[in-house]
């Protein structure tokens, strides 16, 4: 499985502890994040990690920005994409169990460093409990066709 990784200006701290955390447990990731602190627009980045989870499903993506709702809201614009707004484990745990996110998205401002990493590792270590809540899903994946 590869992550792909990418924040606006206000993630660049945990953009750097993200990667450094990937490292340590040796999973790799692909940073696609700006390379200054120069304000740049958060849906350019969030579109980048969506287009490159969409063409692997086994792909998933992680986007940062000052509270994560930016993100998120951009993020989930693209059919397929689930992305979820994580400040804990628990939601991290719960968003991979029923939910199938494959897209975590983190608030720089929100969360420190310590409960991102506990975040990260519920993201990356719970898999998909499926049955009824795949159901859901599908029903979920239906609104992108209309109403």
């Amino acid at each position: 499985m590869k992550y792909f990784l990418a924040t606006d200006h206000a993630g660049i701290r945990v953009r750097d502890f993200i990667l450094s955390y990937f490292k340590k447990i040796d999973q790799e990731i692909v940073d696609l994040s700006p390379t200054g602190e120069k304000s740049v627009d958060y849906p350019d980045y969030a579109k980048k990690v969506c287009l490159e989870v969409l063409r692997d499903s086994s792909h998933r993506g992680i986007l940062v920005c000052g509270s994560g709702i930016g993100m998120s809201i951009a993020a989930n614009r693209f059919g397929g994409i689930r992305a979820g707004l994580c400040t804990d484990a628990y939601m991290a745990k719960m968003t991979r169990l029923h939910n199938d996110a494959n897209v975590l998205c983190l608030g720089e401002r929100i969360s420190g460093l310590g409960e991102i990493e506990s975040i990260l590792e519920a993201f990356i270590q719970t898999e998909f409990e499926g049955d009824r809540h795949l159901r859901r899903i599908e029903k979920i994946e239906k609104f992108s066709e209309g109403f």
